[in-house]
């Protein structure tokens, strides 16, 4: 099979973050291993048209970059030190990674990036940084901070992980507690950017949503015991993936949970989540992944819309915010409240998380205002909510879904 530069470009949304992954164990250094990667893509790009895409893409890439790096690394000198550090026998010894070190390479990098030694808001961005490959831009979004600040934290990281020289594995059992908070938050937001992509032409970036969800299995599959903030996230994420054919129309324009088409949800992935809510949901204390699995079991089991349970949904809110008293989840229990109680006691909730100034640069919290103010026919107010989301929204789908409502209101207007 021939290449063509779209094929490659798929192949670095889909593969790149992997090869990094496996490419920053063998080597041993970030900046390297991005150097690495770089240069194996540029191989690609140079190969591939005229000898075809690889069997195995992955493996092609990690060897490339490996064997660019140890290049590199030879021509400043180094090659006798270097050599010792990778284990390396000889310029001839095969250099092909395993296929089932290069699985679970993204699982590693996500532990070495949430070790314990690295300072708790740096754990995070650094992994998102790594891989996701999300610019220091979205993950500020994502923390609601400036972009400056995020860059500082991953630098800073970077330099403990090599001072420290942490070992790049996965925990025993034991030892995996510890980190399994920064873990799972982590895994949640490589899950979150896939599910509502933060930029680009998509809406949904499914490699991501899969990726995490193989990740959450596999870090279940360590764990000697049943721990329920891991049984919760896998439940959660099921029930939101089980919506991703309903979630866009055919042009990739974003449809709204109240007008997809139920039909088209995956079933197998609603019962598994269901079956996990409701084992988990027995048992006390409740935590925050467990809750918040249950909101969205109440969405996926609704027969429709109009049939959804915003009772029970605004309940679980109040033990969700017992349990996470963040302002992204006071904003969303006030989305359900308006459903429940009317868009004015809704909007009462969210205009008062806005003037905290908590979520000024939030772009749902301006949505969801917005969406109210236009339910409740404050035209005007709604434009210009509307207007202030935009001016935040990066994501194309979620641009042209916030254009086309804005068209709406100015033909109320006129």
């Amino acid at each position: 099979m021939t290449s063509s530069p779209t094929e490659i470009e798929r192949i670095w949304r889909e593969e790149s973050r992997r090869v990094l992954a496996t490419l920053i164990r063998l080597l041993g250094d970030f900046d390297r291993a991005e150097e690495a990667l770089n240069d194996a893509f540029l191989a690609a790009a140079e190969h591939w048209p005229r000898q075809g895409i690889p069997a195995n893409p992955r493996a092609w890439l990690v060897s490339a970059g490996r064997f660019k790096a140890i290049d590199k690394m030879r021509r400043r000198a180094k090659l006798a030190a270097i050599t010792a550090e990778l284990s390396l026998p000889d310029e001839e010894a095969e250099m092909a990674p395993e296929a089932e070190l290069i699985a679970d390479d993204q699982l590693r990098l996500i532990f070495v990036c949430c070790h314990p030694e690295l300072p708790p808001d740096a754990q995070v961005a650094l992994t998102l940084r790594e891989t996701c490959g999300l610019t220091t831009e979205e993950i500020a979004a994502a923390f609601l901070t400036k972009p400056a600040t995020i860059a500082q934290r991953i630098v800073r990281a970077k330099n403990r992980i090599r001072e420290l020289d942490l070992r790049y594995e996965v925990p025993e059992a034991a030892e995996l507690l510890p980190r399994l908070d920064a873990v799972l938050r982590t895994i949640y937001l490589i899950f979150s950017e896939g599910y509502s992509a933060s930029h680009g032409a998509s809406a949904i970036r499914a490699d991501l949503c899969s990726e995490a969800i193989r990740l959450v299995r596999l870090l279940r599959e360590l764990l000697r015991q049943e721990e329920p903030e891991v049984e919760g996230l896998l439940a959660l994420m099921l029930l939101q993936h089980a919506r991703q054919a309903a979630r866009t129309d055919n042009e990739g324009n974003i449809v709204l949970i109240a007008d997809q088409d139920r039909s088209r949800w995956n079933g197998t992935e609603i019962a598994e989540g269901v079956g996990l809510v409701e084992r988990m949901m027995s048992r006390s204390p409740l935590t925050a992944y467990v809750i918040e699995a249950a909101i969205a079991a109440a969405h996926a089991t609704a027969p429709s819309g109009e049939a959804t349970d915003w009772d029970e949904i605004v309940h679980l809110y109040d033990l969700l915010r017992r349990a996470d008293p963040s302002p992204v989840v006071a904003l969303n229990r006030a989305v359900a409240v308006a459903m429940r109680d009317g868009p004015e006691a809704g909007l009462f909730e969210i205009e008062h998380l806005l003037e905290s100034g908590v979520l000024a640069s939030f772009r749902y919290a301006h949505a969801a205002r917005a969406d109210l103010l236009r339910r409740l026919g404050r035209t005007e107010e709604a434009r210009s909510a509307y207007v202030a989301a935009l001016a935040l929204t990066q994501q194309a789908a979620e641009r042209r879904f916030i254009e086309g409502r804005l068209r709406e209101l100015s033909a109320f207007l006129h």
